[in-house]
């Protein structure tokens, strides 16, 4: 069966604003972003991909657009369940706010639980990801054999939530994981089960130097790996 390779929106405007922007209009790649975008085909130059899947949202169609631009015949194909968790009345509003919001809690420690006001689950969000990653798995594997390989660029909380189900861990588990922007993560598909090949891989190692105060406090408090507690909707990345 098919192999995807899950890419990570670039850091966008939203991520160093320290925003949680779920589907906000406008969301685009900062400078940074762009220039991780941009780096992206030189990233995946050894790797014929057989198609490209990517969340509506801005973010990740600029995300992509060096890759496809870079190989002409790679067409692009939108996928509406793999756009962001619908955060609801929480989109748009500060991380640093967020933190002090009982929901909070219950998003850190017991996910499955959580749905936001307004918004969606955390478990349907999961499900519907799931269900679309195995439904291209599918499409890809009868179109082009079981040995291809496609790109789908999605966000942080939905990358996550895609691993967790590879590896067989609870939902309860997956703030356990990271992915930074433009982070590139595999899963090969078999017939019995899912192999994780990369996580998270983005080819530099910035993200583990520690991070300032002020910039832990200002995505939340205990945000990261500093405080323990992940940080919803993906993070920034490096400073």
């Amino acid at each position: 069966m098919a192999t995807l390779i899950l890419v990570r929106h670039g850091r966008s405007t939203a991520n160093t604003e320290g925003v949680l922007a779920g589907r906000m209009p406008g969301v685009r790649l900062d400078e940074r972003g762009a220039a991780q975008a941009a780096a992206l085909p030189a990233r995946l130059a050894g790797v014929p991909l057989a198609a490209a899947v990517s969340s509506p949202l801005q973010r990740c169609r600029e995300t992509l657009r060096p890759l496809l631009d870079a190989r002409p015949g790679l067409a692009l194909h939108t996928e509406e369940r793999i756009s962001e968790c619908d955060y609801g009345d929480w989109s748009g509003r500060k991380l640093a706010e967020l933190s002090d919001e009982p929901l909070m809690e219950v998003v850190q420690q017991h996910p499955s639980a959580a749905a936001f006001p307004g918004g969606e689950s955390m478990r349907a969000m999961q499900a519907r990801a799931v269900d679309a990653v195995r439904e291209w798995n599918a499409r890809v594997t009868a179109e082009h054999g079981d040995d291809a390989v496609y790109v789908m660029c999605s966000h942080g909380d939905i990358i996550k939530s895609l691993v967790a189900d590879a590896l067989g861990m609870h939902l309860d588990l997956f703030q356990r994981i990271s992915v930074d922007p433009c982070s590139l993560t595999a899963i090969r598909y078999t017939r019995l089960r899912p192999f994780l090949l990369r996580l998270g891989d983005t080819g530099d190692f910035a993200s583990l130097a520690p991070r300032d105060k002020e910039q832990g406090a200002a995505h939340g408090k205990g945000a990261g790996r500093d405080g323990g507690a992940a940080e919803v909707g993906g993070g920034a990345g490096a400073p």
